[in-house]
């Protein structure tokens, strides 16, 4: 068996234990969440009494108001589970980046020339994002809607997107595929995490009080989306760059060209509505989940329903 096919299968294999690891790690931090200690019940600690309060001033006692409710304590297993969730989620992120380089040696290019290397490479994206956040803050809370989602993603590229390893089309040979197609996966991560931090916000509003504020949630997704604009801005820009070197002409009205700047535009609505009208809560909330579902159709939809320039990049191989 050639080397390369070797490669193939060991990436594909590799693709399989991250979908694993992300399941796995998908129930750590679900137990977490359910069972563990909640930020509501960290802010619920009641502040002590000072000594003598509920005495009248002539030495009787006056009304005393009840004591707030003790805040349970969770299992100890349950923290174990957040940090054992954690470490199988660094375990497929390892999985899923082995993935992505041993299919990018058995093909010897940039490993995201069709649809399947490229939700893989996002799959990726949304975990490092998620994994790199925690590292500055405490986002635990999100982990088990990334990483079903990332697990779900990749579940889909294997069974409706698989593309055998192999030669992509001349337009694809190219460096822009190391600058645009890099740009739009890292921005895409980043968007991932914000759109699953909108929907959370969404269902926080339907009482689930296991899950973090709503400001919380909020800040989350807008700091992703502060982060993950201009890397897109990017990514259009280089887009048109390397389509004036490909087909000599910047912009053509390809659908794909289209959906990428109708998702650039919706995602500047809503920085600039937050920054301009002040909009904030369940409106910026509902912008921002409307600009994530212009970027999956972008990403996916257009791909697999609307013929152009960029079908090479459909399920095909």
């Amino acid at each position: 068996m050639p080397a390369e096919q070797q490669l193939a299968e060991v990436s594909d294999l590799f693709v399989v234990a991250a979908v694993l690891l992300y399941l796995a790690a998908m129930i750590g931090f679900a137990l977490d969440l359910a069972f563990g200690r909640s930020q509501a019940d960290s802010a619920a600690v009641p502040a002590r009494q000072p000594v003598g309060a509920g005495v009248g001033s002539a030495g009787g006692s006056s009304d005393v108001p009840a004591a707030p409710e003790p805040v349970v304590e969770p299992p100890a297993w349950a923290g174990k589970a957040g940090w054992a969730a954690m470490a199988l989620g660094w375990l497929g992120w390892a999985a899923n980046l082995a993935a992505i380089v041993t299919r990018g040696l058995a093909v010897d290019r940039w490993p995201w020339g069709n649809m399947y290397e490229f939700v893989v490479a996002i799959c990726f994206a949304a975990v490092t994002a998620f994994l790199g956040t925690q590292l500055r803050q405490n986002v635990r809370f999100l982990g088990a809607f990334v990483m079903v989602t990332a697990a779900l993603g990749l579940g889909f590229a294997v069974k409706v997107l698989y593309t055998a390893a192999g030669p992509v089309v001349p337009a694809l040979n190219s460096y822009w595929v190391a600058i645009h197609v890099t740009a739009a996966i890292l921005a895409s991560g980043l968007f991932i995490v914000a759109g699953v931090s909108g929907i959370l916000y969404l269902i926080r509003g339907g009482g689930v009080s296991r899950l973090p504020s709503r400001a919380d949630l909020e800040r989350a997704a807008h700091r992703a989306i502060v982060f993950a604009f201009p890397v897109w801005t990017f990514a259009v820009i280089a887009g048109a760059l390397w389509a004036d070197k490909a087909w000599g002409r910047y912009w053509g009205w390809d659908p794909k060209e289209v959906w990428a700047f109708i998702t650039w535009v919706a995602y500047a609505a809503y920085l600039h509505a937050r920054v301009t009208a002040g909009w904030r809560g369940r409106a910026a909330t509902i912008v921002q989940l409307l600009a994530f579902g212009c970027l999956l159709f972008n990403l996916v939809g257009v791909n697999m329903f609307i013929s152009g320039l960029h079908s090479y990049a459909d399920v095909s191989g």
